[in-house]
């Protein structure tokens, strides 16, 4: 018996190294402080004269994320990935004394818990690999590698995080592979909701369902295509297309006399971006554009059919938007110190656009921006960097710029990987 008692203790001993390589634990987070030279107004824009001079700081944590995978073996493997936006929510319950002693709930702080990413996986080859389940849409450069030590900024770059769903996750099925210079993803996805598009975020919130399931009466297609020909360089295009009207809880029936009854809300997006990481250069940058059919039918409909508590913004959607955006970073450390430390002066510039209107539809002057930043990233050791950030909005005449100042840390790494 004790034999066999030694067999198994041993046994366990050989598994449970086995089973721990198996695993993969990691996550990102960023913490942030910003002191804003201009007001956080809601009237700011419409009446920007009455906010001249005005300044608000901010305190966030923007991001923090936790990813568990696994290799089962055989080719099959999994990975989950939860988010936690500002912190998460809050919320409390208490008796409330003024109001005959009735209980209610209040809402103690802003944020979100999301489920980013919860796929299996098969894989029958480096080129060919099958993926099944909420995933990461790798529409656009951020959306594709949107882990703080992939930009320079304090926050997410602003021109594709203001028109694109960031981080863009979706329930769907995905085809991808790689080669030694290529890599290839394509895949079915949930279609967006149209009544989710507005005038200050274009298709943004269109990924999201204010219900306790995403409506899936329309698919979308996204397909991805990386270049790694040019050492150190990558070149990549991307794109999605689907139709967003009617995509929503309950499923609208329209008769074929209806006026609405060629509505389809067409979307389409194209982007392309690159990165280069030389020695001690490194360079990003991207170009986005996006098309909404029937925008100005829809912007129709969410101001005048959906109710009053229906959860819709019921301002305009644009029939397009656009994103440029460059930033590069110089490593100056080995000027003065030798080692793995880093120290990157780096610039920043981007043009965007969420709201370009429709025929029939007034522009929102607002809306276009264009955007500086310049600072300093310090890597004291590569898995976390410390940011400084000056940035400047410009927009048109007869509104005021938009200076701030910020501060980072963050980090990004592999717990259980030497």
């Amino acid at each position: 018996m004790k034999r066999i008692l030694v067999i198994l203790a041993f046994g366990m001993a050989a598994l449970v190294p086995a089973a721990a390589q198996r695993l993969t634990v990691g996550g990102y987070g960023e913490v942030a402080m910003t002191r804003n030279f201009y007001s956080d107004n809601v009237y700011r824009y419409s009446s920007a004269a009455s906010h001249q001079g005005e300044q608000h700081g901010r305190f966030d944590i923007p991001h923090a994320v936790i990813y568990v995978g696994y290799d089962f073996g055989k080719g099959w493997s999994m990975q989950t990935e939860i988010e936690f936006e500002h912190t998460g929510t809050g919320t409390a319950s208490e008796k409330e004394f003024e109001e005959a002693g009735e209980w209610e709930t209040e809402v103690e702080k802003g944020g979100e818990v999301e489920l980013e990413q919860f796929w299996i996986q098969k894989s029958f080859r480096p080129e060919l690999n099958l993926r099944m389940g909420h995933l990461v849409v790798p529409v656009g450069g951020l959306n594709n590698a949107h882990e703080p030590l992939n930009f320079f900024t304090v926050y997410r770059p602003e021109g594709e995080s203001t028109i694109l769903p960031s981080t863009w996750h979706d329930t769907g099925v995905s085809l991808w592979g790689r080669t030694a210079h290529w890599r290839y993803e394509a895949m079915v996805i949930a279609g967006l909701d149209a009544y989710l598009f507005n005038t200050e975020n274009f298709i943004k919130n269109g990924a999201g369902s204010p219900f306790e399931f995403k409506a899936a009466n329309q698919l979308g297609l996204a397909a991805r295509l990386d270049n790694y020909s040019v050492k150190d360089l990558r070149l990549s295009l991307s794109g999605f297309y689907g139709r967003a009207f009617n995509n929503t809880y309950p499923y609208e029936v329209i008769a074929e006399s209806s006026r609405y009854a060629g509505v389809i809300g067409r979307t389409a997006v194209g982007a392309f971006d690159f990165e280069y990481k030389g020695r001690r250069l490194v360079a990003r940058g991207n170009a986005d554009y996006g098309y909404v059919g029937d925008a100005a039918t829809i912007s129709y409909m969410k101001r005048n059919r959906s109710a009053n508590n229906a959860p819709y913004k019921k301002s305009a959607v644009g029939k397009g938007a656009m994103a440029f955006g460059v930033e590069a970073g110089y490593d100056i450390l080995p000027w003065f110190h030798r080692g793995e430390q880093q120290l990157f002066v780096f610039g920043r510039y981007e043009y965007y656009n969420p709201f370009i209107p429709d025929a029939g539809e007034e522009p929102a002057e607002w809306t276009v921006k264009n955007r500086i930043a310049v600072g300093l990233n310090y890597f004291p050791i590569p898995q976390i960097a410390v940011k400084a950030e000056y940035s400047h909005r410009f927009l048109k005449a007869g509104y005021n710029p938009e200076p701030s100042v910020s501060l980072g840390i963050c980090y990004m790494a592999f717990f259980n990987r030497k």
